[in-house]
Protein backbone atom coordinates (compact mmCIF):
# COMPACT_ATOMS: atom_id res chain seq x y z
CA UNK A 1 0.00 0.00 0.00
CA UNK A 2 1.38 3.42 -1.00
CA UNK A 3 2.62 5.67 1.85
CA UNK A 4 0.96 9.08 1.77
CA UNK A 5 1.79 11.95 4.09
CA UNK A 6 -0.93 14.52 4.82
CA UNK A 7 0.55 17.70 6.29
CA UNK A 8 -0.66 21.20 7.13
CA UNK A 9 -0.52 23.85 9.77
CA UNK A 10 -3.24 23.92 12.38
CA UNK A 11 -6.56 25.77 12.11
CA UNK A 12 -8.31 26.25 8.78
CA UNK A 13 -5.59 24.53 6.77
CA UNK A 14 -5.93 21.43 8.95
CA UNK A 15 -9.71 21.57 8.63
CA UNK A 16 -9.32 21.56 4.85
CA UNK A 17 -6.79 18.73 4.97
CA UNK A 18 -9.06 16.59 7.14
CA UNK A 19 -11.76 16.85 4.46
CA UNK A 20 -9.59 14.31 2.66
CA UNK A 21 -9.78 11.72 5.46
CA UNK A 22 -12.01 9.50 3.33
CA UNK A 23 -8.84 8.78 1.34
CA UNK A 24 -7.07 7.34 4.39
CA UNK A 25 -8.57 3.87 3.87
CA UNK A 26 -6.85 3.58 0.49
CA UNK A 27 -3.32 4.40 1.67
CA UNK A 28 -0.78 3.79 4.37
CA UNK A 29 -1.32 7.36 5.58
CA UNK A 30 0.40 9.59 8.09
CA UNK A 31 -0.62 13.04 9.40
CA UNK A 32 1.63 15.91 10.49
CA UNK A 33 0.41 19.22 11.88
CA UNK A 34 1.35 21.73 14.55
CA UNK A 35 0.78 20.84 18.18
CA UNK A 36 -2.04 22.87 19.70
CA UNK A 37 -4.75 22.09 22.25
CA UNK A 38 -7.34 22.18 19.47
CA UNK A 39 -5.90 19.23 17.57
CA UNK A 40 -4.62 16.90 20.27
CA UNK A 41 -7.65 14.70 19.54
CA UNK A 42 -5.87 13.53 16.40
CA UNK A 43 -3.40 11.50 18.49
CA UNK A 44 -6.31 9.71 20.19
CA UNK A 45 -8.18 9.11 16.96
CA UNK A 46 -5.30 8.19 14.63
CA UNK A 47 -2.83 6.82 17.22
CA UNK A 48 0.66 6.28 15.81
CA UNK A 49 -0.19 7.86 12.46
CA UNK A 50 0.15 11.44 13.77
CA UNK A 51 3.16 13.60 14.57
CA UNK A 52 3.29 17.19 15.67
CA UNK A 53 5.59 20.06 14.84
CA UNK A 54 6.03 23.08 17.10
CA UNK A 55 3.33 25.70 16.68
CA UNK A 56 4.75 28.99 15.48
CA UNK A 57 3.36 32.20 14.11
CA UNK A 58 5.04 34.95 12.15
CA UNK A 59 3.37 37.43 14.51
CA UNK A 60 6.34 36.80 16.82
CA UNK A 61 9.28 36.93 14.38
CA UNK A 62 12.09 36.37 16.86
CA UNK A 63 10.75 33.14 18.36
CA UNK A 64 9.36 32.07 14.98
CA UNK A 65 12.87 31.86 13.51
CA UNK A 66 13.87 29.30 16.15
CA UNK A 67 10.64 27.34 15.93
CA UNK A 68 10.79 27.23 12.13
CA UNK A 69 14.43 26.06 12.24
CA UNK A 70 13.54 23.34 14.74
CA UNK A 71 10.60 22.27 12.56
CA UNK A 72 12.88 22.02 9.53
CA UNK A 73 15.15 19.58 11.34
CA UNK A 74 12.23 17.63 12.74
CA UNK A 75 10.75 17.49 9.22
CA UNK A 76 13.92 15.80 7.98
CA UNK A 77 13.63 13.24 10.77
CA UNK A 78 9.93 12.64 10.09
CA UNK A 79 10.45 12.35 6.34
CA UNK A 80 12.94 9.52 6.79
CA UNK A 81 10.80 7.89 9.45
CA UNK A 82 7.72 7.87 7.19
CA UNK A 83 9.35 7.74 3.72
CA UNK A 84 6.18 8.82 1.88
CA UNK A 85 5.76 8.27 -1.84
CA UNK A 86 3.26 11.16 -1.92
CA UNK A 87 2.94 14.33 0.17
CA UNK A 88 -0.44 16.06 0.18
CA UNK A 89 -0.71 19.48 1.76
CA UNK A 90 -3.05 22.41 2.14
CA UNK A 91 -0.16 24.58 3.43
CA UNK A 92 1.31 26.70 5.10
CA UNK A 93 4.80 27.25 6.53
CA UNK A 94 4.61 23.94 8.40
CA UNK A 95 4.47 22.01 5.13
CA UNK A 96 7.00 23.87 2.99
CA UNK A 97 10.19 22.27 4.35
CA UNK A 98 8.92 18.69 4.07
CA UNK A 99 7.70 19.35 0.52
CA UNK A 100 11.20 20.43 -0.51
CA UNK A 101 12.75 17.47 1.31
CA UNK A 102 10.26 15.18 -0.38
CA UNK A 103 10.97 16.63 -3.82
CA UNK A 104 14.69 16.09 -3.26
CA UNK A 105 14.02 12.41 -2.52
CA UNK A 106 11.48 11.95 -5.34
CA UNK A 107 8.21 11.97 -3.44
CA UNK A 108 5.25 13.29 -5.42
CA UNK A 109 4.01 16.64 -4.13
CA UNK A 110 0.31 17.52 -4.23
CA UNK A 111 -0.52 21.00 -3.05
CA UNK A 112 -4.07 22.25 -2.54
CA UNK A 113 -4.25 26.05 -2.40
CA UNK A 114 -6.45 27.20 0.42
CA UNK A 115 -10.14 27.90 -0.05
CA UNK A 116 -9.62 31.18 1.82
CA UNK A 117 -7.79 32.75 -1.14
CA UNK A 118 -9.74 33.34 -4.30
CA UNK A 119 -7.71 36.15 -5.82
CA UNK A 120 -4.22 36.18 -4.27
CA UNK A 121 -1.37 33.70 -3.93
CA UNK A 122 -0.32 32.41 -0.54
CA UNK A 123 3.36 32.45 0.40
CA UNK A 124 3.45 28.66 0.65
CA UNK A 125 1.64 28.40 -2.68
CA UNK A 126 4.27 30.60 -4.32
CA UNK A 127 7.05 28.45 -2.86
CA UNK A 128 5.58 25.03 -3.65
CA UNK A 129 4.05 25.81 -7.07
CA UNK A 130 7.35 25.33 -8.96
CA UNK A 131 8.01 21.91 -7.37
CA UNK A 132 4.48 20.51 -7.16
CA UNK A 133 3.61 17.49 -9.27
CA UNK A 134 -0.03 18.48 -8.92
CA UNK A 135 -1.15 21.94 -7.83
CA UNK A 136 -4.87 22.19 -7.13
CA UNK A 137 -6.87 25.40 -6.75
CA UNK A 138 -10.35 25.58 -5.25
CA UNK A 139 -11.45 28.67 -7.19
CA UNK A 140 -11.43 28.95 -10.99
CA UNK A 141 -10.21 32.54 -10.65
CA UNK A 142 -6.93 31.20 -9.21
CA UNK A 143 -6.06 29.57 -12.55
CA UNK A 144 -5.05 33.05 -13.75
CA UNK A 145 -2.43 33.19 -11.00
CA UNK A 146 -1.35 29.55 -11.29
CA UNK A 147 -1.67 28.66 -15.00
CA UNK A 148 -0.37 25.08 -14.58
CA UNK A 149 -2.77 24.38 -11.72
CA UNK A 150 -5.82 22.14 -11.87
CA UNK A 151 -9.20 23.45 -10.76
CA UNK A 152 -10.51 20.93 -8.26
CA UNK A 153 -13.42 22.79 -6.76
CA UNK A 154 -14.07 23.10 -3.05
CA UNK A 155 -12.95 20.32 -0.75
CA UNK A 156 -15.51 21.27 1.89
Amino acid sequence: MKKVLFISSTGGHLSELMQLKRLFKYYNYYIITEKTDSNMYLKDKYKNRVSYLVYGTKDFPFSYIFKFTYNCFKSIFLYFKIRPKVIITTGTHTAVPICFIGKLFRSKIIYIETFANMSTKTISGKLIYPIADLFVVQWESMLKLYPKAVYGGWIF
